[in-house]
């Protein structure tokens, strides 16, 4: 596991890094730790076995695990980059399945993860930033609130 980056935060730091196929388990178990994860998840990791292969093989995405000091996974982000003909052709950084670990939380950890994933972002081109949440989150709406995110669009989404 190659660190791409450590967090430097007042609780310790935390070391970012490509999520691999070992961290598996503790991270779909951070996906499954609230309200709307323990409905969505599952205990079967082989889907998520085939996801992680599918986003390590295309470099637009990236999977984030990010470890404290104690090597106990603390938070995840999956972050892809979007090429678009809109906005003059603009690429978008897309933000997804955000999650810190309930005892990291408050500490900054989120904040930082955050601003490192929109500096990721700027300096692979995206020159937007983008994410869903969903709308029985209301602490996670304030969070993107702080942090200068606008709820600029009405999304929409079906099982297919």
């Amino acid at each position: 596991m190659t660190a791409l980056d450590t967090l430097d935060l007042p609780t310790g730091p935390v070391t970012l890094h490509r999520a691999t196929r070992k961290d598996l388990p503790e991270l779909v178990a951070l996906l499954a730790d609230d309200v709307l994860g323990r409905e969505r998840e599952a205990e079967d990791l082989a889907p998520y076995a085939r996801a992680l292969e599918a986003v390590d093989r295309d470099p637009a995405h990236l999977l984030l695990a990010a470890r404290d000091g104690d090597g106990h996974l603390v938070a995840t982000a999956q972050l892809t980059l979007l090429p678009s003909l809109s906005r003059g052709g603009a690429t978008r950084l897309q933000i997804e399945a955000v999650r810190v670990a309930g005892l990291a939380r408050g500490g900054g950890l989120g904040t930082a993860l955050m601003t490192w994933a929109l500096d990721w972002g700027r300096e692979h081109g995206a020159s937007l930033a983008q994410l869903t949440t969903d709308r029985s989150r209301p602490d996670a709406h304030r969070f993107y609130d702080r942090l200068g995110f606008i709820p600029s669009h009405v999304g929409f989404k079906r099982p297919l």
